[in-house]
């Protein structure tokens, strides 16, 4: 159930006609009363002597029990409750005790409380009410409005339960700002995919990814084809910013601007200035580490990265994993950018969905999230990846190493009781899953094939390896499909000088495996990132850089297909 209060207005007969009436962008079907101040009140929907101005003037007769001079402006209140579209059609009777609690919840009118407001709670439609009030009691008070959004969402959770509708989740306050259906319909009606203000938020998401300064913020802004409005001080001290996209005009045919703050909490400028005043005591590159020359280079920084932030969330204090989980959002973002076209999709909507989980009451202390925040960085830097090769297979390799993290970061929202948090987390994960399938197919693949064709020796002493490094999960992995690509993965690794049992058991010590659905597949991306292992092998000759000696030429992976390799839950 979701409860919205809308712009307070001055004109109650015209939200009367609209509630009435034939409806802008849906049809209102048999408009009717569910319930009022007066059970005696005027309904046009089934009293044909009844009239829209009637009841407009016994909603504002107590508006003539004060002067004029201290009558509200905006005295119309108007709120709105719309059920889930899986939810069961109430009744008229359902309908009007909701009514009622939630003016009582408001303060508009609690009939315990004595004298309140006058209001009337519309349907016409079957799965949602209006209920519009006039802003002056009875006895010529105002009502206590204060925090009236926040008690009409808690009275709609507990109607949630009494009601056996579909619970929401409890929110925070830190949620960006819902579009309103305003701009939903102007989205509609342009043809866009997601409102402007939805829009614009996702591409300065994208432009804060990784950057380090005000000049580089603004320019990858206008870069991306932005209208930019900047508010300075007398002094000439930057304040503040707007955006706006090009195409999107109000009635006089102006952009509309949105300043950083109303785009969602943490792209106000001061927020962002949080994270370049962290970034100022850091080097460009960690030391000793080049700056990624390509995108499958800043795939396998970012997967290195991602691995060292799991741990981080799992086990600092609160302010250091809510800057890590934060700089996890921005490492999505730029990866969602860069990607190829078969994953970017997934990767845009994981990016997208995780925005919710990046922000929450507990303050990030950004100066300990460099490494992904460098991550994100060098992502943007190297440009888009091809979705093939080697930057394909390192991207599947990122995106498993992130699926991990963001499943960190929904564990520790969940117990905080970060309910709308840890659903956007779970959410997140699961697209990357489906990216994660589209990635990992092609480079997996190849690995199985090589792994079947291995020689009988050298499938053994892979065997052998695996018990001693792992002898409480050797026949689970053994009887997985990825078990082949893991053989070739070991195969690889002991051809450039690790030894494979020493390699499986720090692979395996980093974290449980019990919980992996495919246990093989997640040690094939750790090894090979460990061991410095090329992530795609395609196109290799046996006995070339990373082949594993004793191989048979494998099979195209049309010839002999590997079946479908499950995801982790």
């Amino acid at each position: 159930m979701i409860p919205r209060i809308h712009k307070r207005g001055q004109r109650t007969l015209g939200l009367l006609y609209y509630l009435y009436g034939p409806g802008k962008y849906e049809e209102h079907t048999d408009p009717h009363l569910v319930a009022s101040w007066d059970h005696n009140a005027p309904d046009t929907g089934r009293d044909e002597s009844a009239t829209l101005k009637q009841l407009q003037q016994l909603l504002d007769q107590p508006l003539e029990n004060i002067d004029e001079a201290e009558r509200p402006t905006r005295h119309v209140w108007h709120l709105s409750v719309r059920n889930a579209a899986e939810d069961r059609i109430l009744s008229d009777e359902e309908w009007g005790d909701i009514a009622r609690r939630m003016v009582a919840a408001a303060g508009v009118d609690d009939p315990e409380q004595g004298a309140g407001c006058r209001w009337a709670a519309v349907r016409h439609a079957d799965d949602h009410i209006h209920i519009v009030a006039t802003l002056v009691q009875e006895d010529g008070y105002k009502p206590d409005l204060d925090h009236d959004a926040a008690r009409v969402q808690a009275q709609a959770r507990a109607l949630e339960v009494e009601l056996g509708l579909r619970r929401l989740n409890k929110g925070d306050g830190t949620a960006a700002k819902r579009p309103t259906s305003a701009e939903r319909h102007k989205a509609e009606r342009q043809g866009r995919e997601r409102t402007a203000r939805e829009e614009l938020r996702e591409t300065v998401r994208r432009a804060v990814a990784g950057a380090q300064s005000e000049e580089e913020f603004f320019d990858r802004l206008a870069a991306a084809g932005l209208l930019i409005r900047k508010r300075a001080a007398p002094s000439g001290d930057l304040l503040g910013y707007k955006v706006a996209l090009p195409d999107d005009r109000n009635a006089q045919d102006e952009p509309v601007f949105y300043p950083g703050a109303r785009l969602a909490p943490d792209l106000s400028l001061p927020r962002i200035r949080e994270r370049w005043s962290a970034d100022s005591h850091t080097p460009d590159t960690a030391p000793g580490e080049p700056a990624p020359s390509g995108p499958a280079s800043a795939r396998r920084r970012t997967a290195s990265a991602a691995w060292q932030a799991v741990l981080i969330v799992e086990h600092s204090d609160d302010a250091v994993a809510a800057a890590y989980i934060a700089a996890a959002g921005e490492v999505l973002d730029a990866l969602a950018k860069t990607s190829a076209a078969h994953t970017r999709r997934e990767l845009r909507e994981a990016a997208w969905a995780f925005e919710r989980a990046s922000r929450s009451h507990v303050r990030a202390e950004h100066g300990h999230n460099q490494a992904l925040r460098q991550a994100a960085r060098d992502l943007v830097r190297s440009g888009p990846a091809i979705g093939r090769g080697e930057d394909g297979a390192t991207t599947a390799m990122a995106i498993d190493m992130l699926f991990f993290l963001i499943t960190a970061a929904a564990h520790w929202h969940a117990k905080r009781n970060h309910a709308q948090q840890a659903a956007a987390a779970r959410q997140a994960a699961e697209h990357l899953r489906a990216a994660y399938q589209a990635a990992a197919a092609q480079p997996l693949g190849a690995l199985y094939q090589r792994g079947r064709h291995l020689n009988r020796p050298l499938q053994q002493r892979q065997t052998a390896a695996l018990r001693e490094a792992l002898p409480k999960l050797a026949e689970r992995i053994l009887a997985e499909p990825g078990w082949y690509a893991l053989a070739a993965t070991l195969a690889d690794a002991e051809n450039a000088g690790h030894d494979p049992a020493v390699l499986l058991a720090e692979a395996a010590g980093q974290r449980e495996l019990a919980t992996a659905e495919s246990v093989s597949d997640v040690l094939v991306w750790r090894l090979r990132r460990a061991a410095g292992l090329p992530a795609d092998i395609t196109g290799m000759a046996p006995g070339g850089h990373g082949a594993a000696p004793g191989t048979r030429r494998a099979q195209r992976p049309d010839q002999e297909r590997s079946g479908s390799r499950s995801r982790r839950q």
